[in-house]
């Protein structure tokens, strides 16, 4: 699954886009701990999955710190 991001700031807005791969999801809710408002879980599979496409652009270091804490490698996030 790819969810795209619009993140913005004072200087305009850009894309992250942010690819979750919901096989290799472990469910341990990690990265919603981390950024809990930018990712949420599925109550059917505890996927990963992004709350929203607008997002305020102080949260991409929070989502990096997300994916980087995420045992299973499954998010993947590129500017």
């Amino acid at each position: 699954m790819v969810n795209e991001a619009a993140l913005a700031n004072e200087e305009g807005s850009f894309t992250v886009h942010t690819i979750v791969d919901e096989g290799k999801c472990c469910g341990t809710g990690q990265c919603v701990h981390a950024a809990p408002d930018v990712f949420d879980q599925r109550e059917e599979s505890s996927a990963v999955f992004l709350l929203g496409t607008a997002i305020a652009a102080d949260r991409l270091t929070a989502m990096q710190q997300a994916a980087a804490l995420y045992p299973a490698a499954a998010i993947d996030i590129t500017e």
